[in-house]
Order: C-alpha cells, then sequence, then structure tokens
C-alpha cells in the first residue's frame, strides 16, 4: 500500500499544515552542536522567575546545551560541572567546574557551593550519582536525575505509567557494564541511589522516550526529515496507524528547567505528543515542511522481519504494534502534562532538525548512526512490490 501526501491530507494538515513555515526564526543557522536562539515559547514558559543557582552536570552535550540557554534566558545563575572536553567552546562566561566522574576523586570540585537546583544529565552509571550525592550532600535544594522510559521491564501493555514494572537493578558494588542491555538496569540503579543520596523529598526523576531534534548525533530521528527530503518512494515500516511517541529536545530540557523553578517532584514519564499520534501523521507531518515529492510505501511489520529490517533502529522511531512492544510507544504521560510538559508542533521539530543536519560535516551525513541504508531500502521495497504484485 502506497500513501502520499495528498491522499492522506487531512492527518497531513493537522500536524503540519496549519503550523508548518510560518513559525518564527524557524529558519535560524544551527552551531554543530544543535545550539540556537530560543524561538518557541509554551504557554506557561514565559513568567519571569526568580533566579536559582542552578549546577548542571554535564551540559554541553545533546540536551545540556539547551538546558543552559534557557536557563540564563531566564536569569538563572548557571554553574557547568564536567571534564571540559566536549564542546568546550560553548558557554564561555558560564562557570565550570571540572571533574572525571569515572575516577574515584572525580567528583571532588562539587564539594564547595549552595545550589537551589543540581540537574544530572548524562548519567547511566549509579556510581555517578553515588559519588554526586556524596560531594553534595546537605547543600541541595533540590536533584533532578534525568533517566529513560527503558527502565521499564514490559511494554506489553498501552498506557503503562510511572507505577509500570521495572527493570531488576543492576548491583552498584558490582563493576559498570555498559552494554546496552544493562541500560535499563543501570538507569533503575540510578534511581533508587538518587532517592538514597538527596531523599525523596528532594529528588525528581524525569523518564524521556526518544529524544529528538537539532544536536541529536543518534540520527534516531534526523533520519526522517533527511530521507524525506530527497524524495521518492519511502519505505515505510508496519501500519499508518502504528503509534509512536518521542519528545523535541528543546520542550524536555526547558521544562526540566521550570520543575526546578516550581520545584516539582516526584517521578514522571516524559515524552510525547500529548495528544496521540502515529507514525503516518510524524511522516507526513515532516514532509510537510519540504519540498519534496516522497511516497510512502507501507511494509507491514513481519515482512520486515523476512528481511531482518531491524526496527528502531533501521526503521527509526517506530516498533510493532503487537505483542511485546504494543505499549512501547503509548506510555502514559499524563502526569507529566498536568505538571507543566508542553510541546512544540512537530513542524517546528522537523523543520530545525533537517537545518541543523545540514550543517553538520559531509562525514557526518554520510555515515549515519541510524536509519536503513539506501541499497537495503531499495531492495527491500522491491522485494514487497514482488511479493504484493506493484
Amino acid at each position: 500500500m502506497t500513501i502520499d501526501r495528498r491522499s492522506f491530507i487531512k492527518t497531513s494538515a493537522l500536524i503540519g499544515g496549519a503550523v508548518s513555515l510560518g513559525l518564527p526564526g524557524a529558519a535560524q543557522a544551527f552551531t554543530s552542536d544543535g545550539v540556537r536562539p530560543l524561538v518557541y515559547r509554551p504557554e506557561g514558559g514565559t513568567a519571569q522567575p526568580k533566579p536559582l543557582r542552578i549546577l548542571i552536570l554535564g551540559g554541553t552535550g545533546f540536551i545540556g546545551p539547551q538546558q543552559v540557554q534557557y536557563a540564563l534566558d531566564r536569569q538563572h545563575k548557571v554553574t557547568l560541572f564536567n571534564r571540559g572536553q566536549t564542546n568546550k567552546e560553548l558557554f564561555p562566561a558560564v562557570p565550570r567546574l571540572l571533574g572525571d566522574r569515572n575516577l574515584p576523586n572525580g567528583h571532588d570540585a562539587l564539594k564547595k557551593g549552595t545550589w537551589d537546583v543540581v540537574i544530572d544529565n548524562p548519567t547511566t552509571n549509579p556510581n555517578w550519582v553515588r559519588g554526586a550525592g556524596e560531594a553534595l550532600k546537605g547543600r541541595v535544594g533540590q536533584y533532578l536525575f534525568v533517566s529513560t522510559i527503558s527502565v521499564f521491564s514490559d511494554y506489553s501493555k498501552p498506557g503503562m505509567d510511572e507505577s509500570g514494572p521495572l527493570h531488576q537493578p543492576t548491583d552498584i558494588a558490582q563493576p559498570f557494564d555498559r552494554d546496552a542491555r544493562y541500560y535499563g538496569p543501570n538507569k533503575v540503579r540510578s534511581e533508587i541511589e538518587a532517592k538514597a543520596q538527596f531523599g525523596e523529598d528532594k529528588v525528581t526523576i524525569v523518564r524521556p522516550g526518544l529524544i529528538v531534534g537539532p544536536g541529536d548525533l543518534s540520527d534516531r530521528f534526523s533520519y526522517w526529515p533527511v530521507r524525506i527530503d530527497k524524495g521518492g518512494e519511502i519505505l515505510a515500516p508496519g501500519t499508518p496507524n502504528d503509534p509512536v511517541q518521542y519528545i523535541d529536545v528543546h520542550d524536555l530540557s526547558e521544562w526540566i528547567v521550570r520543575c526546578g523553578e516550581n520545584h516539582t517532584l516526584g517521578t514522571f514519564n516524559a515524552t510525547g505528543p500529548k495528544a496521540p499520534t502515529n507514525i503516518a501523521e510524524m511522516l507526513l507531518g515532516i514532509k510537510s515542511v519540504t519540498t519534496s515529492d516522497a511516497t510512502f510505501t507501507w511494509v507491514p511489520a513481519d515482512f520486515l522481519a523476512e528481511q531482518k529490517v531491524r526496527a528502531w533502529s533501521e526503521m527509526p522511531v517506530w516498533q510493532p504494534a503487537m505483542g511485546p512492544t504494543l505499549g512501547f510507544m503509548q506510555v502514559n504521560c499524563q502526569k507529566a502534562y498536568a505538571a507543566g510538559l508542553t510541546f512544540r508542533p512537530l513542524a517546528d521539530t522537523a523543520k530545525s532538525t533537517l537545518d541543523w543536519y545540514k550543517t553538520r560535516p559531509a562525514a557526518e551525513q554520510e555515515k549515519a548512526r541510524a536509519g536503513i541504508a539506501p541499497d537495503k531500502e531499495k531492495a527491500v521495497l522491491a522485494a514487497w512490490h514482488a511479493k504484493v504484485g506493484k
């Protein structure tokens, strides 16, 4: 089955037509890390808050720069703690504490200073949380830990909220293992350690889904704007109605800062959009910000499996809406929405991602980390057409 923009015009218009190219600042240039002037402000995010002393652990990777810029825009006093190696040219006027969290004394720089809010961004290693807690003990008003929805052990049921079943946590006494199999279990242990170190009455746990937008070097979303922009027949996974969830890096980062401003405590699933959406609405919404002639050929999950096309990596932002992954893209985030998490239009995310991607070095653009290879896409499409009769 092949669907183009015209045949899906109603849902396309909902996502893209009314909101697409008219966004202020949408065509502004991006730096290589995706930082840009903040041109979109969600409702409720404009009031000038009381200035806070905010310590950001990390702050120069993917979500960190967006947090820093937003916090500075809102007149907070920001300090960074990191190794000083990633994007070290960013924010030269922001004070920086240096430390390598992999080293026994790597958190020593945190033993001085008092902070209203500490945001811990890059942490998968629970020993990092323990080290930060021991160094900062008694001098933190709120500790905000960025976790993941990958802490859950069962995605077979849609609508899972924060009380869903978790992975068995890793043993913090054992050597840290960064293998992907332990990503969720390590985050579970990190959440436990956060509460143990700082106290549940001072901790906010944010569990994002797939974070997308400028600065994402994983290519797990950018594959689609880039591929759609190239045009032609595109392999689309599953059915048009398969649910998807994702969150723009700016929306997540800005909400995290506002959680500090509002002293929002507790555990929150944090992905979107707020209104349920599907893969067809996402792809057609992305197309609406291009002049592409792309069409989408929907290939069932079982045929993709036969062709050894991997969900999530080769077909990004998608998991089969069946069996053990039925609920993976239908996580309940109502608690976060009630706490002020808001979302910009998909058109803004798609346009800003595509603009940023085109600023990346050619070598990076040629070696995307996600998405199906062009030759394989053509072969799978040919096999599908041969099976069903084009």
